[in-house]
């Protein structure tokens, strides 16, 4: 009997390898990788790695099999290097073979390539993270690859795991789903579905879109003037925000150890995914989440606008860019306590604050809205035209999972506008690390690689985020590193950590000085935010949204945290079907995305200067950021004083040859899109064209 169990196990055995082997499906991670060869010269092969093997190829198509690497002998380090890319090295401890005799199907001689090391392989990925993911996914095939092999367990053991499932998935269906209905039944609710248009009959509704708005925007000003009355402004309540959780600098606040019951919930989890793939229709456990939305935590940026607003007065263009690369880096520090991820905002989701700056006497607003859901896409627009800039952009938002680590990417760029001199300044972001989900303390770092350019002055920034190096000690923890750059001379270089001191080297001064350092002192300085009161939120603002799932994780209740997160997630797809149903198209309340360029653009954006003799305060009322002004001007409509986005520059010139006289006779001549809001008469529907609203003020 003893024999004959023996004999089973062996074939069962072997028939899970070959079928992990053989399966295209099972997959851990795949991807090009230079090889060095025991001539010391390089080789870029394919590299696909598999549950307990490497198979190397020297094509994509698999079909020149060069070798199989047995990695259940094999140990992995990392390997320094002074050339670009990343390097890391599998080799066995007591340098015996580490190949496989014969190739998945059965090949014994491979393809022709430089001969390569029997005992030891070195590899290079083209970068740090490529590299970091590598080393990974290597790390979890080697110690933990049975977690990835096709499920081919005896009946036992496999109704155990179906029952762990049915466990976790039924905190999501024990719930009654009691706000489906709030979803249903929302006008808000329209689904993205791609267009028939052409480009040109695209373009051609932009135009008739600018002149219908232009025109009906002007009639619904002459209603919003006569409803002003003894100076009074029909503005939103904001109140000043109770309590800002700050993170303490270091490796700290950025590790947690899970707890084993949520550990047991990772495990449930990660049968779901598969390495390499998007976790943004991936159902996460609620005791990760942060307890607020994404949309909220875009606005962790703006608590020191107040050096925007001294960068927009700054003379010196050098110096200019020196503000703005430290305003970039002072929204980095304000972190959560352990490791956690806000919640994936709901398409159609809003959220409003802003800052009071005491110095200018002035405010900066921020409005964001959830804009698409899949892609998940995140537009935003911030302003202070009293102190002369205003941001807009888009961000899409990615995971990646990668066995004992994931990545979020935030896709997208921004554009920082100075509006008295007509610079722009790109930028984008960088991505977030997390490690250690399978085993190890799971950590938060931030890597990759900003640019921050302006193109009309020449100047430049280049910042470095740095992951912990393999061997790192503590104080290689939130490393950063970068340059201030006019064309390709370099003018200063920056090096520290982003949430501690960061030292500033002037190349042509020689003078080394601490450039960012957030102190005690500095952090009582952080500007004052407020929020929109409870009272005046409507039903899809994120705190309103939220509310019942942020009661929750604050109660340490992951359960009702994690059905009431249910309850929004089904309620979000039940009408995301019956509008697929209908034909219905989704539309944003705020945002309008360029046909052209798919850049999304706030409704309501004015990006002129402040003109102090006539413009008396800027204010917000239902997302609109609007403007009191003593007396009514034409509207003008340009991205700043000088420079013109390429989608504006366009709209522009043609509506400056357009009169108004020919603007009325226009509006009578066409009839108006019934998906455009210009067709309404209220002030509140204002078309994509229409620049930030003015309010007019009678003085006496």
């Amino acid at each position: 009997v003893q024999k004959k169990n023996y004999r089973e196990e062996k074939k069962r055995a072997t028939k899970e390898l070959l079928s992990t082997i053989t399966d295209p499906s099972v997959v851990v991670m795949a991807d090009w990788l230079k090889i060095r060869g025991s001539l010391k010269s390089w080789t870029k092969l394919w590299c696909v790695l598999k549950p307990g093997v490497l198979l190397i190829y020297k094509s994509q198509k698999s079909d020149q099999w060069v070798g199989t690497v047995l990695l259940s002998a094999c140990e992995l380090i990392e390997r320094p290097s002074k050339k670009n890319g990343f390097c890391f090295k599998l080799f066995h401890p007591l340098e015996q073979s580490i190949w496989a005799i014969k190739g998945p199907k059965g090949e014994t001689v491979g393809s022709i390539t430089q001969p390569l090391p029997s005992s030891h392989l070195i590899f290079r990925a083209a970068s740090e993270s490529d590299g970091r993911c590598w080393m990974d996914a290597l790390e979890l095939a080697l110690k933990c690859s049975s977690l990835l092999k096709r499920t081919m367990i005896r009946e036992g053991k496999e109704e155990t795991t179906e029952h762990t499932q049915i466990n976790f998935y039924s905190l999501l269906r024990s719930h009654n789903l009691h706000m489906i209905s709030i979803f249903s039944e929302s006008e808000q609710y329209k689904d993205e579905l791609n267009s028939d248009k052409s480009d040109r009959e695209m373009e051609q509704d932009e135009w008739e879109k600018s002149e219908e708005s232009d025109s009906d925007t002007s009639e619904r000003q002459e209603d919003s003037y006569a409803e002003l009355e003894h100076d009074t402004l029909r503005e939103t309540l904001y109140v000043e925000q109770s309590h800002e959780e700050l993170g303490e600098a270091g490796e700290e606040s950025q590790t947690e150890t899970v707890s084993e019951e949520n550990k047991s919930l990772i495990w449930t989890l990660l049968k779901q995914v598969r390495p390499g793939m998007d976790l943004s229709k991936v159902v996460l456990p609620t005791f990760i989440l942060e307890p607020r939305s994404f949309l909220d935590k875009l606005s962790d940026y703006y608590y020191h606008a107040d050096f925007l607003s001294e960068a927009a007065v700054e003379e010196n263009a050098y110096n200019r860019m020196k503000k703005v690369v430290k305003w970039y880096i002072s929204g980095f520090y304000k972190k959560p306590k352990g490791l956690k991820k806000p919640y994936n905002p709901i398409i159609g989701e809003m959220f409003r604050c802003m800052w009071i700056h005491p110095k200018t006497n002035s405010k900066t607003f921020y409005i964001s809205e959830q804009v698409s859901h899949h892609p998940p896409v995140s537009a935003f627009y911030i302003s202070n035209r009293k102190d002369g800039f205003c941001l807009s952009g888009s961000i899409l938002a990615k995971s990646k999972f990668y066995g004992n680590s994931l990545s979020a990417i935030l896709d997208g760029e921004a554009r920082l506008t100075f509006l008295n001199r007509g610079e722009d300044y790109i930028m984008n972001m960088p991505y977030a690390h997390c490690k250690g989900i399978l085993y190890g303390t799971m950590t938060l770092e931030l890597a990759g690689q900003v640019t921050i350019t302006c193109e009309k002055t020449g100047y430049n920034a280049q910042l470095e985020f740095k992951l912990k190096p393999f061997l790192g000690s503590s104080d290689s923890v939130n490393q950063i590193s970068g340059k201030i750059k006019l064309g390709k001379e370099v003018l200063a270089t920056l090096e520290g950590h982003w949430d501690s001191e960061i030292f500033i080297n002037d190349k042509k001064s020689g003078v080394c000085e601490i450039f960012w350092n957030p102190t005690p002192e500095l952090r009582q300085s952080r500007l004052t935010r407020c929020t929109v009161a409870q009272e005046e939120q409507q039903n899809f603002e994120s705190e309103r949204l939220w509310q019942h799932v942020t009661r929750a994780i604050q109660n340490k209740d992951q359960t009702e945290a994690t059905n009431e997160k249910f309850v929004l997630e089904e309620a979000q797809r039940k009408s995301a079907r019956e509008r697929k149903l209908k034909n219905e198209q989704w539309k944003p309340a705020l945002f309008d995305q360029d046909a052209s360029t798919g850049d999304w653009h706030y409704r309501y954006a004015d990006t002129r200067p402040w003109d102090p003799l006539n413009d008396l305060v800027q204010y917000e009322k239902e997302g609109r950021v609007q403007t009191s002004v003593r007396h009514r001007t034409p509207m003008v409509r340009s991205a700043s004083v000088v420079s013109l986005s390429a989608q504006g520059s366009r709209r522009d010139n043609y509506l400056s040859q357009v009169t108004g006289s020919k603007r009325k006779h226009k509006q009578h001549e066409k009839p108006k899109n019934p998906e455009s809001g210009c067709s309404s008469p209220e002030l509140e529907h204002l078309e994509s064209s229409g620049s930030e609203s003015e309010t007019h003020t009678h003085t006496h």
